[in-house]
């Protein structure tokens, strides 16, 4: 095995290989790099244009087309076709049950607090998966234009991105076969593109103005000796160019007079109006009349008429900036730079209007497609080294984190995260009445706990007896600048609260940390492949448990018929829990959950309907 250096002052492996910067974004996604020159440039392979659509498809006979040739699948095939998975990334079913209608393929619900997962065919793909095949094809392009191999990125992640969401991109980074050394917020790698921080006497209070295709963000930063802080984030994640897109196609249904019911059974056209649609937009950009046609469909419409229709969205988007200044306690005043992004913003009036707003001229003349990428390029250059005049922190060379169901490595604080830093997560019991829980703590890079180092382990006792799920226990990780690291437990109901110091590389050499990062990377698929099984299961033996008590409990509510098809349900899935691979699993809950479904709702009715005359029923 080839000898592989790491720089600890950064935690990242010092191989002869290029760091880039990666925009893996909701509708399109690119890689950049610093050229020989020193500057910032995007990657464009083979002629295939810089941007890569974040589309994903299956194919019947299990072929994976990423990017440019599966966009084409949206119109043909769209339940086998993945778009804007980054919107799922560490969500879970309930957060985005209100949105399930606005993607054409199968998301599994299952009513609970798990993350979500998506189906095609047989098989079951989690977020995680999805982007890492994205990531995956952006690798292989930078490969592939550079003639070197990339190993190493820096990710951007909107600034409301939280802790699982952040942690889900490495993941996906990591099956991609990267190794992740900064998820760096997309406003303050923008702001690097225009040189914004990059003076360490600087101080300027920066807003970043984000209109993509699918999402909108408006972020107010404030950059004092090269450190970036934002103040406060507003938007709306269900808003960008495709509901200008909507506006239009929406104006060409009512004028041509067509049957909306039919369109919706007709997918390929609805799909041909949409693209259409944004044909139009872009247009708009260098002239004032679009007149095309759809067969015999008319497909016409100026500018002026654009521009009234988007002008709701656009006043949205206003009022998102107004109240992320009025988090941040500033006014317009206060804003020293207005910079743009996302390819939306080409659109005359949204620069118009946040001109107006913010009453000074926009930073736009960085391309606002590539502009995140580019930031993303020069903080990877930041973090190899290559510009002394910006200060680095101390940073943690190996991931910290606890052991959960099935020993799994959950983790609290990512290597690379700048010391000091402070995190935590929340977590429940699995069992009904459980009042210990055990806490132990792991360092390493590796999905499964044994093969990362243990630091230390206590337990949480004394937490009220309540059913699985209710008990709310914090666990926070504080890792000071000596590099101590105290571990926090506290039960949020009762106020029951255990805590433990440990040094984290205390008797750990270079050469370990070196050779525990090296192993993350060569072990990755088998890791997370490992790890998907263990979390089937972990789910398949909370659902078993989950609907047995449910029997137990609503015995007189149900029919003879209805327990027996229930109890063979649980025990398809107890059947395929050992040995099963994780389709199977998911595939089995599926079957119980869909048969469970409305007799549970039906139960759930009686319960509240008895609930209101003043009597309880568990």
């Amino acid at each position: 095995m080839a000898k592989v250096s790491i720089n600890l002052a950064t935690g990242s492996l010092q191989q002869e290989d290029i760091i880039v910067g990666i925009d893996l974004g909701t509708t399109n996604s690119l890689v950049a790099f610093i050229n020989p020159d020193k500057n910032a440039q995007v990657i464009n392979d083979a002629g295939k244009g810089v941007l890569v659509p974040s589309v994903v498809h299956f194919g019947p006979t299990g072929e994976i087309t990423v990017g440019n040739d599966a966009k084409a699948y949206l119109t043909t095939d769209p339940q086998n076709t993945i778009f804007s998975v980054k919107r799922l990334l560490g969500r879970s079913y309930k957060d985005i049950e209100n949105y399930k209608d606005f993607f054409s393929y199968k998301v599994i619900d299952d009513n609970s607090e798990s993350l979500v997962k998506i189906k095609v065919g047989d098989k079951f793909y989690t977020p995680i998966e999805l982007s890492g095949l994205i990531l995956k094809e952006l690798k292989e392009r930078a490969e592939h234009a550079l003639k070197t191999p990339v190993n190493r990125a820096v990710i951007t992640v909107p600034a409301y991105f939280n802790d699982s969401q952040r942690q889900a991109t490495r993941d996906a980074g990591k099956l991609a076969g990267l190794d992740v050394l900064r998820i760096v917020n997309e406003p303050t790698a923008a702001s690097l593109a225009y040189g914004i921080g990059l003076n360490p006497d600087e101080t300027k209070t920066v807003a970043v103005y984000d209109l993509g295709g699918g999402t909108f963000d408006v972020s107010i930063l404030q950059i004092q000796n090269g450190i970036f802080e934002v103040l406060s984030t507003n938007g709306n994640t269900f808003l960008g160019g495709d509901d200008f897109d909507r506006a239009i196609a929406d104006y060409w249904i009512v004028q041509n007079k067509l049957d909306k019911n039919e369109l919706q059974a007709n997918n390929e056209l609805t799909q041909q109006l949409r693209l259409k649609a944004e044909e139009a937009k872009k247009a708009f950009a260098h002239q004032s009349l679009f007149n095309e046609k759809i067969g015999d469909i008319w497909c016409t419409m100026d500018r002026t008429t654009f521009e009234q229709l988007i002008a709701p969205k656009v006043e949205e988007t206003i009022d998102s900036c107004r109240n992320a200044l009025k988090d941040a306690g500033l006014t317009v005043k206060d804003i020293d730079e207005v910079i743009m992004v996302g390819g939306s913003t080409r659109t005359a009036l949204v620069k118009q209007k946040v001109g107006e707003f913010f009453g000074r001229p926009v930073h736009d003349d960085v391309n606002p497609d590539e502009v995140v990428a580019l930031g993303a390029a020069l903080q990877a250059d930041i973090l190899a080294g290559n510009r002394r005049d910006i200060l680095l922190l101390d940073v943690t060379p190996l991931s910290l984190g606890i052991e959960t169901m099935g020993g799994l490595m959950d983790v609290i604080i990512p290597r690379n995260s700048k010391v000091p830093t402070k995190a935590g997560r929340q977590y429940t019991t699995s069992v009904d009445g459980q009042v210990n829980m055990k806490v132990t703590v792991y360092q390493g890079e590796r999905d499964l706990v044994k093969e990362n180092r243990k630091l230390a382990e206590f337990d949480l006792k004394g937490i009220p007896a309540m059913p699985a799920g209710l008990p709310k226990v914090d666990i926070n990780f504080m890792l000071n600048a000596d590099g101590i690291l105290k571990v926090q437990a506290i039960e949020l109901r009762s106020g029951v609260k255990q805590e433990v110091e440990v040094k984290p590389t205390y008797g750990i050499t270079d050469e370990q940390v070196e050779q525990m990062l090296m192993d993350s990377i060569t072990h990755a698929k088998d890791d997370v492949s490992q790890r998907m099984a263990i979390e089937a299961r972990t789910e398949g033996e909370q659902m078993v448990y989950t609907a047995q008590r449910f029997l137990e409990k609503n015995r007189d509510y149900l029919s003879i018929d209805e327990i027996a098809q229930t109890q063979q349900y649980v025990k398809a899935l107890q059947d395929v829990l050992i040995n099963g691979d994780k389709d199977t699993i998911h595939k089995k809950i599926e079957e119980l959950n869909d048969y469970t479904r409305p007799f549970a709702e039906r139960v759930m009715d009686m319960a509240i309907s008895q609930a209101m005359k003043g009597k309880s029923i568990e």
